[in-house]
């Protein structure tokens, strides 16, 4: 099955449609000296600039690129040569990278004076757009640098998860839940971006509240090696030691099983936001929390409640 394509795609968000070029035709490769300008209109020519014009992208949301992937990288350009152009725009009387940092960092280890490049026009939140995409098409992006990305969007141009969830080509849900991660104590969050700790365990963890109590699951999880099930097991303990909402009245906090644990995690993560089960034969109380009017609608249209 093919993988469904995210948002609208590089091409649409830089603007302007490729130009039909006939079977076999080479595109235009022009050499531009420091002190030149490339010609702007003329979207799909390629360009020849020295690399120590471009700069690395401010909103690039991947931040860690492994040095061995990056040697291979440049061994191959060392054979091929830089097939795919880098995507860049004109800032400042430098060039930024919108896309193509991997190919830019093998580039520099090369020690090349000069590289392809295709001159674009985009505004800030464009090439935030952009920079995402691209990484997570290429599934680039480790949870927290996707995680961090979304929050940049949000809080730097005012958007809401439905239309970051849009833009990026995911569900409502999956934007809410990769957030969600963001509310880890940042030592979990590290284990994370470091592949220690899988984003199924994060989301168990999300379970406590008090950070010392998550990095206590978190260091045990690591210390005895425990599976996402085996996780839910621990984390139900702990939210049983220490109780993470005040019970309500002729309501006693009640040891979950691993089939109560497993059913609040599934309903923590389907509604993107904190969940709390308590059952015991067959009574019990299922409390879910908001922290905005947006976020209340947004669960209240998952549950398929209209509000009036």
């Amino acid at each position: 099955m093919a993988k469904p394509g995210l948002g609208r795609g590089l091409g649409a968000l830089l603007g302007g449609s490729p130009v039909a070029k006939p079977p076999g035709a080479v595109p235009a490769i022009t050499t531009t000296s420091p002190a030149a300008a490339p010609v702007l209109d003329m979207r799909e020519r390629v360009h020849r600039i020295p690399l120590v014009r471009i700069r690395a992208c401010p909103f690039q949301p991947r931040k860690e690129f492994s040095a061995e992937a990056l040697r291979e990288l440049a061994d191959s350009i060392k054979e091929q040569g830089i097939v795919q152009p880098l995507i860049v725009r004109e800032q400042n009387g430098h060039f930024e990278l919108i896309a193509g940092e991997r190919r830019w960092r093998a580039a520099q280890l090369l020690g090349l004076s000069e590289v392809p490049v295709i001159v674009r026009e985009a505004d800030d939140r464009a090439v935030l757009e952009l920079a995402l995409i691209e990484n997570l098409q290429r599934e680039n992006l480790n949870a927290m640098e996707e995680a961090q990305g979304y929050a940049q969007l949000i809080q730097q141009f005012q958007l809401k998860q439905d239309e970051v969830a849009s833009k990026v080509g995911k569900s409502r849900a999956a934007v809410a839940n990769s957030l969600r991660l963001l509310k880890l104590a940042q030592p979990i969050q590290d284990f994370i971006r470091q592949s220690q700790l899988s984003v199924g365990h994060a989301k168990v963890i999300l379970g406590l509240s008090d950070e010392k109590q998550q990095k206590l699951a978190a260091d045990r999880i690591l210390r005895d090696g425990l599976n996402v099930r085996q996780a839910e097991a621990l984390v139900a303990k702990l939210q049983t030691r220490y109780p993470q909402t005040s019970p309500r009245q002729g309501l006693t906090p009640l040891t979950k099983d691993a089939h109560v644990a497993d059913l609040e995690n599934r309903l923590r993560e389907r509604l993107g936001t904190k969940v709390h089960l308590r059952y015991a034969q067959g009574k019990g109380a299922l409390e879910i929390a908001f922290f905005s009017d947006d976020e209340l609608e947004r669960v209240l249209e998952i549950l398929g409640v209209k509000a009036d």
